[in-house]
């Protein structure tokens, strides 16, 4: 029984005299590792702009007025009234005193040439959707729809119904979807906000630029 305790004791000593050796060439490579890393992560951060390390002059024109176009734009966007059924009075409590939307410049426009933006608040019919084309067709480029309401984005209550669309998207391109039945006036606003984000973050003029 001594014996073992022993030999125990001995290997034990062994081990850390062994651990003790090689610890001085374990360390440094995974550290080395770590600061490179550390190093690459630092270097590739996501530009705010594609042309954010401008090298002449003309890139940073071009990079700058895209962000000054896209701040008028997205703090001036007047949207058509297009409402379609019970969304719409939802829709018309974001234009009174409570949510005042014209505080982020939105303001609505009943002329289609007049817009730049058709909020869908409602059940699309299928004789209603060549109408919603039409009116989107006249609408000056760059334009863009919210769809707005459980009917506006696929039908909603009415999705196996034999006369209404199961979906606005089908008719024209949609770019922020509100849930609800019917959503909310919060809803639809914080709906107008992620579009003015997107608008925000718009390169057409880089785009250009690099062709």
């Amino acid at each position: 029984m001594l014996k073992n305790v022993l030999a125990q004791g001995n290997l034990n000593s062994k081990v850390a005299s062994l651990l003790q050796a090689t610890a001085g060439k374990v360390h440094p490579p995974y550290a080395a590792k770590s600061s490179s890393v550390q190093s690459a992560e630092d270097t590739h951060r996501k530009p705010y702009s594609p042309f954010q390390d401008t090298k002449t002059l003309a890139e940073y024109v071009v990079a700058r007025s895209d962000d000054l176009i896209n701040w008028g734009r997205k703090n001036s966007i007047f949207p058509l009234t297009f409402g379609l059924a019970c969304c719409a009075v939802e829709m018309m409590h974001i234009a009174a005193p409570r949510y005042d939307m014209d505080r982020y410049g939105v303001v609505f426009r009943a002329a289609p040439k007049q817009a730049d933006l058709i909020i869908v608040a409602g059940t699309l019919t299928n004789k209603m959707a060549p109408a919603l084309r039409k009116v989107y067709d006249q609408m000056e480029n760059p334009k863009w729809v919210i769809s707005m309401g459980s009917c506006a984005n696929g039908g909603g209550y009415y999705h196996y119904s034999y006369s209404v669309v199961r979906g606005c998207d089908r008719v024209v391109p949609v770019d922020v979807y509100v849930p609800g039945c019917p959503p909310s006036a919060e809803a639809l606003l914080y709906g107008v906000l992620l579009l003015q984000k997107k608008i925000k973050n718009r390169r057409e003029g880089q785009i250009r630029f690099r062709k």
